[in-house]
């Protein structure tokens, strides 16, 4: 069994992908637009260059995502991906690539638990927690 996260986008997903796939070292495996799916002939035109889904692998981990058509997006509430790496250089950063143009919860520090540990809000409205632990 495998556990993959699954995002969705106020129309932004293509744009949120390349920049994962650069901050993070990933690679797009997979996007597909709403009007190169077999569904594009019933796809509003405006819609057409939004993704239907898309598939970013990371170390070994899958990230999916697809962009919600407006009446349908909720925003992202509840939750955080959160990134584990293993040095304070590294944390730091990704945790400032992240930081451009997002809303920054608790800024990269030192914690009882972690080396760097900070959280924010992407311009993409992607919740994510950046942790680098102590040893133990």
């Amino acid at each position: 069994m495998e556990l993959d996260t699954y995002l969705h986008f106020n129309g932004n997903c293509e744009a949120a992908f390349k920049f994962y796939e650069n901050v993070l070292g990933g690679k797009v495996q997979f996007m597909l637009k709403c009007g190169e799916s077999p569904m594009a002939d019933q796809t509003p035109a405006n819609w057409r260059d939004k993704v239907m889904h898309s598939r970013l692998s990371l170390a070994g981990k899958v990230l999916m995502g697809s962009d919600s058509p407006p009446e349908h997006y909720q925003g992202n509430k509840g939750f955080s991906l959160s990134l584990s790496v293993s040095t304070p250089e590294e944390a730091e950063r990704i945790f400032n690539a992240l930081a451009v143009n997002a809303t920054v919860g608790m800024p990269l520090q030192e914690t009882f638990w972690a080396r760097k540990f900070g959280t924010l809000v992407d311009q993409f409205g992607i919740p994510w927690m950046i942790n680098c632990e102590k040893p133990m």
